[in-house]
């Protein structure tokens, strides 16, 4: 310990050494504070040119699409119920099988039917065998009461016989035509083409005519439609392109995208537009009808349905980011001799990313896509690859 601290008393040797540790951090601080003062400062990002990335203006055909909202809808559904009553036999179709008009499904026990059958013919046939026996006397009575041999009533009377029967017969006649189309309905075949469901009767089961759920249902899945809205506001250039594809002979396209957009699903065409605007939503109802031949569109499905209503033939287009939005207007900025210039737009219809530009570009010019926060006119800029 030095000699002069061990003079001092307790309490002025620890003055003294706070004095001593306060005096060396004061020669730290001024000299850490002058060397930082000598140290040259960093370089201003702000200042110096301004990094971007530009796209160029092209000149393309530009198809103009209305998005909506839709869902899938089978042109036709048949639910198959049984016309006669019987005891199931036979079912000759797969759960989810494809079916054409015409094929056979299944078969009810058709022994009561041919039963009823028989007997119509039967009756029929006596009934013939009884007709025939009237005419002959109606011609015999006919030839005696030209010699005065009979009565007149005696023929007429004959003659009602002979009307009756015949009326008898066409009755009999009828008879026999139901009772071989109640045969006929113990084959029940598919009313329509499509796509069968689940089956909802097992066989032996007994099954009738007022059966509610019936055998299976039948969707038509080829072709198939798609039901969807578009807002009131865009009405008029809907009916304006279809009426234009109509005098043309030709259809809007309609594409079917998935749930997210990101898959196209089926192509097809606009078929009918609805007559009415529904006044709760302020909608209009469209459909739109495919082929589906792949079966890519599942009845209810939701789908997002774009109609192209105008394809701009030569359009200068460029990403609608690019686009800014000031008191000028809309602009964007296009690079000159390494220098950013501001350049005033007439934007025209978009679709997706891209927006059509009806004045002042010209195709091939350079466009700003990134790092327009940090520009202005006549700004330093270095586009970046």
């Amino acid at each position: 310990m030095p000699d002069f601290l061990a003079r001092l008393s307790p309490g002025q040797r620890w003055l003294a050494i706070l004095a001593l540790i306060i005096a060396v951090l004061a020669i730290w601080f001024f000299g850490f504070r002058e060397a930082e003062q000598k140290r040259p400062p960093p370089p201003n990002p702000w200042m110096g040119p301004t990094p971007v990335h530009t796209v160029t203006a092209t000149k393309e055909n530009l198809n103009v699409h209305i998005k909506a909202i839709g869902s899938v809808a089978p042109l036709n559904t048949v639910t198959v119920r049984s016309r006669v009553d019987g005891q199931l036999l036979r079912i000759l179709f797969e759960e989810g099988q494809q079916v054409k008009a015409g094929d056979l499904l299944a078969e009810i026990d058709p022994a009561t039917y041919k039963v009823r059958l028989a007997q119509a013919e039967g009756t029929l046939q006596e009934t013939r065998a009884q007709l025939k026996n009237a005419e002959e006397d109606l011609a015999l009575y006919r030839r005696l009461l030209t010699k005065n041999s009979i009565a007149k009533q005696q023929f007429d009377k004959q003659q009602a016989l002979v009307e009756q029967l015949r009326g008898t017969l066409k009755n009999h006649s009828a008879q026999l035509d139901d009772a071989r189309l109640q045969l006929s309905y113990t084959r029940i075949t598919a009313p329509i083409s499509g796509r069968t469901g689940l089956r909802k009767v097992d066989v032996g089961n007994l099954i009738k005519t007022g059966d509610a759920e019936g055998l299976v249902t039948i969707t038509q899945t080829q072709p198939i439609a798609v039901m969807f809205t578009i807002p009131e506001n865009q009405l008029v250039a809907v009916r304006g392109a279809y009426a234009s594809a109509q005098e043309h002979k030709s259809a809007l396209r309609v594409e079917a995208w998935d749930r997210s957009e990101q898959q196209l699903l089926a192509t097809g065409q606009l078929t009918t537009l609805d007559n009415q605007i529904d006044t709760a939503t302020g909608t209009l109802k469209l459909k739109a009808q495919f082929d589906n031949s792949d079966d890519s569109l599942f009845p209810n499905q939701f789908v997002n349905a774009r109609l192209q209503v105008q394809t701009l033939s030569d359009a200068i287009t460029i990403p609608a980011d690019a686009v800014q939005y000031g008191s000028k207007g809309t602009y964007v900025y296009t690079i000159k001799d390494n220098k950013a210039t501001m350049r005033v737009l007439k934007l025209g219809a978009s679709e997706g990313t891209k927006v059509a530009v009806l004045d002042g570009l010209v195709e091939g010019e350079q466009v700003v896509l990134e790092g327009l926060d940090r520009l202005h006119e006549g700004k330093d800029v270095k586009v970046m690859e």
